[in-house]
């Protein structure tokens, strides 16, 4: 901030007062002069020319005072207008900046708040989108455990088939075996026996 004109009121004021009392300290002692030649002891004593003459006497030095005091005066009122003139143009420009700053702050504040909300879409959107990757994967996992589950079983319904085939076949080889026992004697053994020789050796 600028300290212009800082200091000269007070410089002012003095000299003004300085001034005043000089002016009403001159202008006293005139009038007790006055009054003082004019009334004797008790009496009154018509005005006289040394009257006027201190009259004018004054009247001279005021008006000397003023012509001398004139330019100083003028100079003092003209540096404290421009004074105070200079602090308003330095409030009025502070008083810009500051709503300059002010703008850009809520400027600053309006993005501030559009990028959260644009993160919390982003958020959202991410997970929305790792939501339908896992039910994605999820049921790709489910299908192939089905599959594997299919394969596991079918394996398993071949390996009882196989298991059931061979104990019928070997359940009904023991039946064979035993229905041919049953229905050959020793003889008819013997005979099948010698068959088979006959054939071989011939």
């Amino acid at each position: 901030m600028k300290n212009s004109g800082f200091g000269r009121p007070y410089r002012f004021r003095k000299f003004i007062a300085v001034l005043s009392s000089l002016l009403l300290l001159l202008f006293v002692s005139s009038i007790s002069v006055a009054l003082a030649a004019s009334g004797g002891e008790g009496g009154s004593k018509p005005w006289e020319w040394e009257d006027t003459y201190r009259v004018m006497n004054f009247a001279v030095l005021v008006i000397a005072l003023v012509f001398l005091l004139r330019k100083p005066l003028a100079q003092a009122l003209s540096s404290r207008i421009k004074g105070i003139k200079a602090q308003l143009d330095d409030l009025e420009a502070r008083k810009d900046e500051a709503e300059k700053k002010l703008a850009e702050y809520n400027e600053k504040l309006s993005q501030l708040e559009k990028e959260a909300e644009k993160i919390v879409e982003d958020y959202i959107k991410q997970g929305n989108e790792a939501k339908q990757r896992i039910l994605k994967e999820a049921a790709s996992s489910a299908e192939k455990l089905k599959a594997q589950a299919r394969r596991n079983i079918d394996h398993e319904f071949e390996q009882a088939k196989l298991k059931l085939q061979a104990e019928i076949f070997e359940s009904s080889l023991k039946k064979a075996e035993e229905i041919i026992k049953n229905k050959f004697s020793d003889d008819d053994q013997d005979r099948i026996v010698d068959e088979y020789l006959k054939k071989v050796v011939a």
